[in-house]
């Protein structure tokens, strides 16, 4: 009887043992496996326009101490419902009567020892993008009022070491022919074609 009872705790001894290894394994195997391979980022889709990129995103411009970076640039036919949703979501105003909104991901950074700013008190563009033509900044009459808005700007002020991530619509009615990023601030400038010109000619 004592050798049967020694026996049957032999038994579930070693298979306690076994489960036990068992599970060490899987988690092994488990932790050892590599992981899904995340999605790619869509950062643009300027290829669908005949544009070929000569630099890849993001791209940054600096000129003055501001630094402008490009994250994403999204070019849709306005009467697109992913463009409509835009539109009305923001409260955009003038781009009943262009043919194509354009939707930007940016990051600005002062680098300069003063305030930048685009408002009342500095009324002029800090960055322009231009197809063959400027595209124009539309308003967003949603956020009008609110300054330095992470969801759809407008009016902007940094100070001296501060940074915005936000996004910005435009309307666009010409031809894209190239693709240029253009910053003045403080009487300087600086330029970087994303697709040269000389290659859409």
């Amino acid at each position: 009887m004592k050798k049967t009872i020694m026996m049957k705790s032999i038994l579930a001894a070693t298979m306690l043992l076994s489960v036990v290894v068992g599970q060490g394994s899987i988690s092994h195997a488990t932790a050892a496996s590599p992981s899904a391979t995340a999605a790619p980022v869509m950062r643009d889709n300027l290829s669908k326009y005949g544009l070929k990129k000569d630099i890849e995103l993001p791209v940054t411009v600096t000129a003055g101490g501001l630094s402008y970076t490009l994250e994403k640039i999204l070019i849709y036919d306005t009467k697109s419902s992913t463009a409509q949703g835009l539109i009305k979501k923001y409260g955009y105003k003038g781009t009943e009567q262009s043919k194509y909104f354009i939707w930007t991901k940016i990051t600005i950074v002062n680098q300069s020892g003063k305030t930048v700013q685009q408002n009342v008190k500095d009324l002029s563009d800090k960055w322009r993008i231009n197809f063959g033509e400027d595209a124009w900044t539309s308003t967003p009459y949603k956020f009008f009022e609110k300054t330095n808005s992470t969801e759809a700007l407008w009016d902007w002020s940094l100070l001296p070491g501060k940074q915005l991530t936000t996004y910005q619509g435009y309307a666009y009615n010409g031809e894209f022919k190239w693709f240029v990023i253009w910053v003045d601030n403080k009487n300087t400038s600086g330029e970087k074609y994303v697709v040269n010109k000389k290659e859409q000619q």
